[in-house]
């Protein structure tokens, strides 16, 4: 298990996967390949679409709506939507 910064907050790391940001194995398991995006902001964090939408966990920008992983990610990405929505 390790530990490391994310955004200004801690995160720690089991399997692979950073707790605290994107979608939970179990999750992922029951959710198509339509239903799950990967956050712009912190690539290789997976989330279910409708559970973020569900949490406010998204930005629609030139026409095309993103999916963020945690609620870090909305500050950074509302500051330069241009960055990530290139980086998608």
């Amino acid at each position: 298990m390790t530990t490391h910064d994310h955004h200004g907050h801690r995160h720690t790391e089991e399997s692979g996967r950073c707790r605290g940001h994107g979608a939970s194995e179990e999750q992922l398991a029951g959710a198509g390949a339509e239903e799950v995006a990967e956050c712009p902001v912190m690539p290789g964090s997976t989330v279910v679409k409708a559970d973020a939408e569900a949490q406010g966990l998204f930005r629609d920008y030139a026409g095309a709506r993103y999916w963020l992983c945690c609620d870090s990610c909305g500050p950074l990405f509302d500051a330069d939507p241009a960055k990530y929505a290139a980086a998608a």
